[in-house]
């Protein structure tokens, strides 16, 4: 199944090197309440991974990092510069993303979600992605805990 058209989101979609990682390190701080640490976000590379990034006039402006294993993805972390959200780059490096996952033989893709991402959750739903289930009290919040939304979209491009 292909999802949108690969050849008009791919021109400033490549793969996530090693030079990239501090400019990426550098938007998952600017872009999330709770960032994953320096040591959590360069463990997550590597050959199990498929790591994107998108660009905007030569510079990084957003990340995708993907767990597989056997036939199933997992996304762990995509960001957007918050001065390039709202603009259709995370829809465009998802969709990249969802497009070459069947060429490596994987029919799932997995994702969680905070239930306050609200934006996000919507832009998964209208992907396709569907709620399969919910972690209690998984993400630290200022004032507690938040529930975790975990959801599936089914490639069958395997």
């Amino acid at each position: 199944m292909l999802f949108g058209n690969k050849f008009t989101i791919m021109k400033n979609i490549s793969l996530l090197t090693l030079a990239d990682l501090p400019a990426a390190f550098q938007i998952e701080q600017a872009s999330h309440v709770f960032p994953w640490s320096e040591k959590t976000f360069y463990s997550n590379q590597g050959e199990r991974y498929i790591n994107y990034k998108i660009t905007q006039n030569n510079q990084i402006i957003g990340f995708a990092i993907t767990q597989y294993v056997m036939d199933q993805a997992t996304l762990f972390n995509i960001a957007i510069h918050p001065e390039h959200q709202s603009c259709g780059h995370g829809r465009a490096l998802l969709m990249y993303l969802i497009n070459i996952l069947p060429e490596k033989q994987i029919n799932t893709l997995w994702l969680e979600v905070r239930r306050s991402n609200q934006s996000a959750i919507r832009l998964y739903e209208d992907i396709g992605f569907n709620e399969v289930s919910i972690r209690k009290n998984y993400y630290p919040t200022e004032s507690g805990k938040e529930d975790a939304i975990i959801m599936a979209l089914p490639l069958f491009g395997g």
